[in-house]
């Protein structure tokens, strides 16, 4: 049996390209997955109150990724059930979101309709931060 002509070099380089695998979908989150626990301890914060992003990580067993619950909060659309404006910054101030300053505008302007006062930009964590019982 004879072998096949070898192919031309951008003849080869398709075939591994093609051969390549397809970019994964994004699947939707697992029950058991770190952004479902942290959904789940944002949709804990009730109005009026609002929570750390280092205080959903500790409370959502991630202590000290801060950083996922920030992700975890970029990513959600706009029409959802989390609460995500009700998730600050350790400093009590809002923290940039992807849309730049408008998203921060409406992200302030959502807590002020549930009675978050603001001075300075900040929120006072004391009065307005959000107290779980464990």
């Amino acid at each position: 049996m004879k072998k096949p002509p070898l192919r031309n070099a951008h003849a080869r380089t398709a075939v591994r390209k093609a051969k390549r695998k397809a970019p994964r979908k994004r699947k939707a989150a697992r029950p058991d997955s770190s952004r479902t626990r942290i959904y789940d301890v944002v949709r804990r914060i009730p109005r009026g109150k609002v929570a750390t992003y280092g205080q959903i990580a500790t409370i959502a067993g991630l202590d000290g990724q801060a950083r996922q619950v920030g992700y975890a909060m970029a990513a959600i659309g706009r029409a959802t059930a989390v609460p995500w404006q009700r998730v600050i910054n350790a400093q009590g101030k809002i923290s940039m979101r992807s849309e730049g300053p408008a998203g921060s505008i409406i992200q302030q302007q959502l807590l002020e309709q549930e009675g978050v006062i603001f001075r300075g930009g900040r929120v006072d964590l004391k009065r307005f931060g959000w107290k779980p019982r464990r």
